[in-house]
């Protein structure tokens, strides 16, 4: 598969397993699932998924747990939706970045919340 062809399938598996796991999974361990990007071998047989997970470390194995889980069904599905000649086998992995960028915006906010404190004390 060439690069541009990879690209666009790895697109369209992106967007397809948006879907699936935002409104067509019943496991609301999923409901906390960000498909961040993905990105598919040259042979099309493997794609790894890489998701934007929230809650507590518990919580985000939990949801993890839940995608492997769900792997067969989202393949399953991504078979109909897709003209594929393999439908790539899923490997799932958590974009750390995401948890970095949610740190970040808490403490920016406690910073804020911090210097408004300050400036209306005499």
């Amino acid at each position: 598969m060439d690069e541009r062809r990879s690209l666009r399938v790895s697109e369209a598996v992106r967007e397809e397993l948006s879907e699936l796991i935002g409104f067509e999974t019943a496991d609301p361990r999923l409901l906390t699932v960000d498909v961040i990007d993905v990105h598919v071998s040259p042979d099309g047989k493997h794609a790894t998924v890489r998701v934007g997970l929230r809650g507590t470390e518990k919580e985000q194995k939990q949801s993890l747990a839940a995608l492997e889980h769900a792997s067969g069904f989202l393949r399953h599905e991504l078979a109909g939706r897709l003209s594929l000649r393999h439908v790539p086998e899923l490997h799932f992995s958590q974009d750390k970045n995401q948890d970095v960028e949610s740190r970040i915006d808490f403490l920016l906010k406690r910073a804020k919340k911090s210097r408004g404190r300050t400036e209306n004390q005499p």
